[in-house]
This record gives structure tokens, C-alpha cells and sequence, in this order.
């Protein structure tokens, strides 16, 4: 069954009654067209309704919104969601212990799906499970639609064609994230998911480490010798303002970059490496100028380790929730508003010329910024089909596939976020 306008609704949202689901739901509710048919899907009927409810308080539309009842271990409510939308968007995590039956049911019957993965055990299984299905019926499984990893993803595509239109390639580049906001709940349960996934097995936790485990031909990938998640980094090394301006500026680790920089290095091999075929990709968070910046970035490093520790140990979940929320919970709406992003994108040449390329936005990353640019990647799945990227011979005739935010959506997608309210500068 072929993704076309004759199903019944545009764009179908699973689990729209979990926190980041709602906030989903009510971007859709005041910012897609009118004419974009959107259902509400999830398990419990009393709390969709709820749910439409509330949302039909501030935008009347969303009281005509459609309640759909599935369940992602019932393949039969699953199937009967897919074959009657266009687009699918998931907010149920975690995604390797509940996303592959609907993955699955996309990829067998056309229709396009996204979400905000960012479990790279999740990713890889999808990818080699469902890839040449999705191929075959033209539905593109877009991962990672989220904060986890459009900015680092769509920052890199962009940096890459700065590079391109000098006639470059890219022998490295480095993304420094300045945010405001904090975890969400979810991601830190995705976290605790893939750290019990690859207990007990050393092939997972090979393919956790390995920088290249999201390539579609991990053979053909470059030996660039250790390549760490984590580390401390000066902004004058990777081709940022140099200490003789007075900026000096200092970057830690960053917690995502583990999964981020897995997305970008597929999506550098699904477009045939045109960033670069040596590209050396990093990610890493702001933490200030001069002695205190340093300071504050080793720290961070240690932080982390704990958490991670942490994060690995059962017994310290109670432990842990004393400082991040559980799934389902997040910050006030005014908390949201305050939050923000900003990550700008160092290139360096071959040749050694420098590029740099930012993205912003006024928004908490975790949550409101991560519910706009889910919504957006389905609405310009649904509204941009004509303009999708098929460059990538992994795609096929059909343009579809297991890809990322820029190999799937592509600028079509920088274009509809731009005009969301997404900075984007050189």
C-alpha cells in the first residue's frame, strides 16, 4: 500500500498523551495548515479525550481532531493505524523496547514515519531490519527528529554545502552547543534502556562504541584512530576565534554527542560522503572564557562520568530522580519559554580554509523546541513531498528508507523550521 493523500489523515500521532506528546499535539493544533488532517492516537480513550479536550480550549480545530486506539504491542492496532495515515509521529519511548512493530508496520505499508530517538542500539536494529522494506514500499523512517539530532544533523548538511560551494570537502568539524534546559525524563529512560540492552552483550556494547555503528557500510568507513564521545575542547583548535582575541573559549563534553555524531556520520554515507571521506566529527557543550571556561569543562567531564555511572546501576534510579524527571514529566510552561539553543558548526577544509555555520532557537531544547522540529519534520513530509531529498543511492527509486533529518527531510525541512521561528547563519 503506497503513502498517498487518499488515507484517511495526514499525519497520526502516537502516544499524544505522554508530556512531550501533548506539547506535539498542541504545535500541531496552532500551526499546521487547516487543511492538514491530524489524529490523536494512544491507548486509553478517557485521556485522548481529556487530551482533545484541552487543546480544543485554546485552538478550536482540535476538537475535530480524530481519536485513533493502538497500542504498540497490539501489531493489529498498529497495522490498521499505518495503512490509514500518511504520517506517523512517535512519541512512545523507549524506542528499542517499544518502536520496532510500528517502525515495522511503516515500513511495510509506504507510510513515513518520525520521531526523537536518539537510542543509537534502537537505530542501528531498525536500519538492519527494516532498510531495504522501507526501500521497497518508498516510506522514509526518519529517526532523531528531536533536539537528538536535528541541529547537529541539518547544522553539518549546511556546513557541508558552505564547503561544497568552495569546491571543499571537510577533513574535520566540530559542533559547540550553548542551551538553556534541561534533560527530559524520556531521554534519560532511553539512556538507562540502551545501558541495559548491551548488558551481558559485548557485541552491543562494540556497536555502542563504535563511532561508525550508524553507517550503512561500515567497510568502506575511514581509520581515524580513537574518535571519544567526550572530551575537552579550546575553540581556537577547531577553527574558532583564537586566544590572541581574548575569547579563549572552552567546551565540554556534551551528553548527546555520543548519539549525535553517529547520526551525522550516517548521513555523511548515505550522501556518498560528499562532506567529506576523512571527515573527523565531534560535539561538545560551551562552558565559558579563560581559566574559569577550562575549569568548568573538566568538571563537566567529571559530572558526567558519574552520571553515566550512574545511569548504569538500578539501584540508583531514586538516586538520580532527585535531579531529572521521570517519563512524562517536565518543566512549567514558563520554564519552557525561557529556555533556548544555540550550536555552531566549525569546519576546516582540505585545503584549510574555515567554515561556520549556527543554528539558534528562543526555546527549551529538550521540550518545546524538540516538539516544534518533530512536528515540522512531518509536516514537511507532508507538505513538501515533491521537494524531498533521493539523492542517496541507499534510497533507492522510491526516496525511502531507515535516514536521518537531512538525508530524509533535507532542506525542505530547514525551510519550513526557518520559517517556525529557527535561526539559521553562517
Amino acid at each position: 500500500m503506497s503513502n498517498s493523500p487518499s488515507r484517511s489523515f495526514d499525519i497520526t500521532l502516537m502516544g499524544a498523551t505522554g508530556f512531550v506528546g501533548a506539547l506535539t499535539a498542541g504545535y500541531l493544533a496552532a500551526n499546521a495548515p487547516a487543511d492538514v488532517r491530524i489524529a490523536l492516537a494512544g491507548r486509553n480513550q478517557t485521556k485522548l479525550e481529556a487530551l482533545r479536550e484541552q487543546l480544543a480550549a485554546k485552538h478550536p480545530r482540535a476538537k475535530e481532531f480524530p481519536l485513533v486506539i493502538a497500542d504498540s504491542s497490539d501489531n493489529r492496532s498498529l497495522e490498521k493505524l499505518v495503512r490509514n495515515t500518511r504520517v506517523v509521529i512517535s512519541t512512545v519511548g523507549p524506542y528499542y523496547r517499544h518502536g520496532f512493530p510500528l517502525v515495522r508496520e511503516c515500513a511495510t505499508h509506504g507510510t513515513h514515519y518520525v520521531d526523537l530517538a536518539g537510542e543509537v542500539l534502537f537505530m542501528r536494529e531498525s536500519a538492519d531490519s527494516y532498510h531495504d522494506r522501507a526501500t521497497a514500499s518508498g516510506a522514509r523512517i526518519v529517526h532523531a527528529c528531536g533536539f537528538d539530532s536535528v541541529p547537529s544533523d541539518l547544522g553539518m548538511l549546511l556546513l557541508g554545502q558552505r564547503a561544497s560551494e568552495n569546491k571543499d570537502t571537510l577533513k574535520s568539524a566540530t559542533m559547540i552547543v550553548k542551551m538553556k534546559g534541561g534533560l527530559s525524563g524520556g531521554t534519560v529512560d532511553s539512556m538507562r534502556e540502551q545501558f541495559a540492552a548491551a548488558k551481558g552483550s559485548p557485541e552491543k556494547k562494540r556497536m555502542l562504541a563504535d563511532p561508525y555503528t550508524l553507517s550503512p557500510d561500515r567497510a568502506n568507513e575511514p581509520d581515524l584512530g580513537k574518535q571519544p564521545d567526550f572530551g575537552v575542547v579550546r575553540e581556537s583548535d577547531i577553527g574558532g576565534a583564537s586566544a590572541s582575541d581574548g575569547e579563549d573559549v572552552w567546551a565540554g563534553p556534551f551528553i548527546m554527542a555520543g548519539s549525535n555524531t553517529r547520526v551525522v556520520r550516517r548521513s555523511n554515507a548515505l550522501l556518498g560522503y560528499e562532506y567529506g571521506d576523512k571527515l573527523r566529527y565531534s560535539e561538545y557543550q560551551y562552558t565559558g572564557k579563560r581559566l574559569k571556561g577550562r575549569v568548568r569543562a573538566f568538571t563537566m567531564g567529571a559530572v558526567l562520568g558519574t552520571a553515566v555511572a550512574a545511569l548504569n546501576q538500578d539501584k540508583l534510579r531514586t538516586f538520580l530522580s532527585r535531579w531529572v524527571p521521570e517519563p512524562g514529566e517536565g518543566p512549567s510552561e514558563a520554564e519552557r519559554d525561557a529556555g533556548f539553543f544555540h550550536t555552531t558548526h566549525f569546519g576546516v577544509g582540505t585545503g584549510g580554509s574555515t567554515y561556520q555555520q549556527t543554528i539558534s532557537l528562543d526555546a527549551d531544547p529538550g521540550y518545546k523546541g524538540t516538539s516544534m522540529m518533530l512536528s515540522e519534520a512531518a509536516l514537511t513530509l507532508v507538505l513538501c513531498d515533491a521537494e524531498l531529498p533521493t539523492g542517496s543511492s541507499y534510497q533507492g527509486k522510491t526516496g525511502g528508507g531507515v535516514l536521518t533529518p537531512a538525508t530524509g527531510l533535507g532542506m525542505p525541512y530547514v525551510r519550513r523550521l526557518s520559517d517556525a521561528g529557527m535561526k539559521f547563519s553562517d
